[in-house]
């Protein structure tokens, strides 16, 4: 007998309930605020650690090439995450802590959305980034999961996977960003 036998079956399971528990009103609404800011013209950006910051770095992929493609509007989102160089910069020469914050200063505008992204919703330098955005006329939307920690507190909008599992967690961010490009896209489709 496999000594893996139902470990697919048992993941999978978590995640459906875990799906089935989603409050999709809030999805919608996070969906919608991206969509207002990219028709309005401004940034969105995003940011976050590990895992998450590969999420980070999908979702402006996907936005940026395929919502212009769709439609041939400008979509204006960038990763506070692709640049190793400038990241480490920050890092060294000034903490860890600010790398996202210190990337805002010189970049965000008023009404820009920074989308940031913790499994635990506790990262410092994710916390840090929020709470500059809340403070100079930025709009933040966070994405976490476990109980939310203190991005769910900070963030304007949020949309929360309660799952004490960061693989889970990090399944349902990865899956919003989904949502998001085939909601948009499908806005921009021609009509016929």
């Amino acid at each position: 007998m496999n000594k893996y036998s139902g470990t697919s079956s048992n993941y999978i399971a978590r995640l459906t309930r875990l799906l089935g528990q989603l409050d999709h009103k809030s999805i919608d609404r996070a969906v919608g605020l991206i969509a207002e800011t990219w028709c309005n013209g401004n940034q969105i950006i995003t940011l976050g650690n590990g895992g998450s910051s590969l999420t980070a770095l999908h979702f402006i992929n996907d936005w940026n090439k395929s919502l212009f493609m769709q439609g041939k509007r400008p979509f204006r989102g960038r990763s506070l995450v692709d640049n190793i160089g400038l990241v480490m910069s920050y890092g060294n020469d000034v903490s860890f802590q600010d790398i996202f914050v210190e990337q805002l200063k010189n970049i965000l505008l008023p009404r820009d959305l920074v989308i940031a992204i913790s499994g635990s919703g506790n990262s410092e330098n994710v916390i840090r980034a929020v709470k500059y955005a809340n403070e100079n006329d930025g709009v933040t939307l966070g994405l976490c999961g476990y109980s939310g920690g203190r991005l769910k507190e900070v963030a304007q909008h949020y949309v929360w996977a309660n799952a004490h599992d960061m693989q889970l967690s990090e399944d349902v961010h990865a899956m919003f960003g989904h949502i998001v490009m085939q909601s948009l896209c499908a806005e921009m489709a021609p009509r016929i």
